[in-house]
């Protein structure tokens, strides 16, 4: 197919450059604004800034889009600890657009605290036609999951700060998620639901772990105790393989002997991921290895779920 510039190209193109003209003055006096309602930003190190977030699709021409991808960019290299290439491509980005350096990273800062509630808000609402079949208790759970969500990082006394960020990820990604959904759907909550409910909130944990495991030097320079920091790596190890015990081996030999069906022991299948995840979580110490494990964690609760429906839905002669 031949490719031509025809009359509708032009015309975005003469629109964003009078939209970037016409903007280009409001950009003083907002930029005035957002700085007196926030508080300093941390620009002594290229690290303090780059961590507080990231924003894209500033408004601006054609050197701004490049200048996002040099941002883009950075954030990778950033979340990699790359100093070097971090500090590289932050000054790449402020070479290409200089101008709007500072609105990335506040508006970033700005997105990072208020872009949670607004899906949180969004969530509750969508949560509210599920009364009609739950009935009106589900509004207590919506309510608690919102304020413990914003209570995890947030408030006066941060969940996550102070080590029950693991107990309070394994009550409302296990027992909350699986039992509320469960009784929207069966209108009824009995020792199977919460039999389902505990591993799955617990390899849900196991994503933090992994996580909290990566940043445990950073988490306490900030004073972030999460349980990593207040009992060390063997600790967390001893809690992540102690998890995967619990959900891969003791769930599925409790639903087998009750139920006398081999189906319910489908989640053994998983058992040399997790002895992989295991050794990795101990032997692998570069940032990047344990980023592949992060994700993998998560991956293995996905497969986890399906295992269990499978063997749960599985009738035995």
């Amino acid at each position: 197919m031949k490719f031509s510039l025809g009359p509708t190209w032009l015309v975005t193109v003469a629109g964003l450059a009078l939209a970037g003209t016409a903007l280009h003055g409001l950009e003083a006096p907002l930029w005035s604004r957002v700085r007196a309602r926030q508080p300093a930003l941390r620009l002594d190190s290229h690290w303090a800034a780059a961590g507080q977030g990231l924003l894209l699709g500033v408004l601006g021409g054609f050197r701004t889009a490049a200048a996002d991808l040099a941002w883009l960019r950075m954030a990778h290299a950033w979340e990699e600890q790359d100093g070097v290439a971090t500090d590289a491509w932050l000054r790449c980005a402020s070479i290409l657009d200089p101008a709007v350096l500072g609105f990335w990273i506040n508006g970033a800062r700005i997105l990072a605290y208020d872009v949670p509630e607004w899906r949180l808000a969004a969530a509750f609402a969508c949560g509210l036609g599920l009364i009609a079949w739950g009935g009106p208790w589900l509004l207590l759970v919506g309510l608690a999951s919102i304020l413990c969500g914003v209570a995890y990082t947030g408030g006066p006394w941060p969940l996550a700060y102070h080590g029950l960020g693991d107990l309070f990820v394994f009550l409302f990604f296990g027992l909350v998620a699986v039992g509320a959904t469960y009784f929207v759907q069966a209108g009824t909550l009995g020792a199977d639901v919460w039999l389902a409910a505990v591993p799955v909130g617990l390899l849900a944990a196991n994503i933090l772990i992994v996580n909290n495991y990566r940043d445990m030097e950073t988490d306490a320079a900030a004073g972030k105790r999460t349980l990593v920091v207040r009992w060390g790596r063997g600790w967390a190890r001893a809690q992540f393989n102690g998890s995967l015990l619990v959900a891969l081996v003791a769930v599925p030999l409790v639903l087998a002997w009750r139920d006398q069906c081999g189906w319910r022991l489908l989640p053994l299948a998983l058992a040399p991921l997790a002895w992989n995840h295991a050794r990795r979580l101990r032997d692998r110490t570069a940032p990047t290895e344990q980023i592949q494990l992060l994700g993998d964690t998560g991956r293995l609760l996905a497969l986890y779920a399906l295992g269990l429906t499978a063997g749960l839905v599985l009738r035995c002669a």
